[in-house]
């Protein structure tokens, strides 16, 4: 079956967030969705549900369950328990919920930087002291200071964004060990929602769970299927985690619904993508590849190579008011002060060759300076 990634598809008017912002008349390439169909075996599915017409109160379903499991199992080598698995309405409410229950309100967290803004937020609204920890950038990826991490004073928590958002970059298992190791004791939470946006042919995605008993036990992963088949409008993600008492912190608020339940749809769309999506899948993931080498062979400005996601971290220090230069031009991009490093623009690439070929063409006349008259 060949899948079309090419073909416009008409968002405006469609509630989009990406594409309400900002006059018709600007690319948006910024908050992380692509404009691709989800795949037809997940429409399929949402469609069953609305001809079945009921839409009452769900429960989890056990073969959902199940397929993650199998998931885990065949794609990484990570066994884990259906019981590990505590269901939620997104990776985002995981991520506060760690904040406000997994560190004391005395305690402390080590956060990367940069790094998708809820990860700060969630400590800074939960009013948790945390440590800012600086990536660095080494042999074209961006990776912790080790030495940094190991240094840092004792803290409970430590946050993890694997593959990383903004920086594209996927974890070793070496790496993650060695992580671990500089982390002492501390509770991991570690959000790994682009698992499954691996672009390297060479490189494949480790759970820092899968890497050690150790680890699994002190470890809570953070996981959706929204983010790889493109329905984050249906909302669905889950935790796992090995340990009964982390696990707890999570199933408590749920059990008193201090945070919704995933809906029917977001159950069903997940189901379908992981039994029946894989080969969409792999056509996004090529496609993906494509518009990645494209960005970083025309743009002309410095970025670390993307070993995942469709999401570019471009350093734009060369120019000067480069978010506001590049939306007057007609190309909006997600700030980098939102991820904590004001020289830096993200790029989403996640769209149709043919418009992210004409934004490329705008961001390069955009940041060519004007000859001086």
């Amino acid at each position: 079956m060949t899948f079309d990634f090419d073909s416009p598809i008409e968002r405006h008017g469609t509630w989009s967030t990406r594409w309400s912002r900002f006059s018709p008349d600007v690319i948006p390439l910024w908050v992380a969705d692509t404009d691709f169909r989800a795949p037809p075996a997940v429409l399929e599915a949402l469609s069953q549900r609305i001809e079945h017409g009921v839409l009452g109160y769900t429960t989890p379903p056990e073969e959902l369950r199940e397929a993650i499991v199998a998931r885990m199992r065949s794609r990484y080598g990570w066994r884990i328990e259906p019981s590990w698995i505590v269901f939620l309405p997104g990776v985002v409410p995981g991520l506060h919920l760690a904040a406000r229950r997994l560190v004391p309100a005395d305690g402390h967290a080590l956060i990367p930087k940069p790094i998708y803004h809820h990860f700060k937020k969630c400590v800074e609204i939960a009013g948790r002291a945390h440590t800012d920890l600086q990536l660095v950038l080494d042999r074209g990826r961006w990776v912790y200071d080790e030495d940094a991490v190991r240094n840092s004073r004792k803290s409970n928590v430590f946050f993890l964004c694997n593959p990383h958002n903004p920086g594209g970059t996927v974890f070793t298992r070496e790496e993650l060990l060695r992580l671990g190791e500089a982390t002492g004791s501390a509770t991991i939470v570690s959000d790994e929602i682009h698992c499954d946006l691996i672009l390297e042919k060479t490189i494949q995605h480790v759970p820092i769970a899968s890497v050690s008993p150790e680890l699994s036990r002190r470890t809570v992963t953070l996981m959706s299927a929204t983010k790889a088949f493109n329905f984050p409008g249906a909302g669905c993600a889950w935790a796992i985690a090995e340990d009964a008492a982390l696990r707890q912190v999570f199933a408590a608020e749920m059990g008193a619904h201090l945070l919704p339940s995933p809906s029917v749809f977001g159950y069903a769309a997940t189901l379908a993508a992981y039994t029946q999506g894989d080969a969409w899948l792999a056509a996004q993931i090529a496609y993906l590849r494509g518009n990645r080498d494209y960005v970083e062979k025309h743009l002309g400005l410095p970025m670390a190579h993307v070993e995942a996601t469709y999401l570019a971290w471009i350093d734009c220090s060369s120019v000067p008011d480069a978010h506001e230069r590049f939306l007057k031009a007609g190309v909006a991009l997600s700030p980098g002060s939102q991820f904590g490093d004001s020289r830096f623009e993200r790029l989403n690439f996640g769209t149709q060759r043919a418009l992210l070929e004409k934004a490329v063409e705008i961001l390069k006349s955009a940041s060519t300076p004007s000859p001086r008259g």
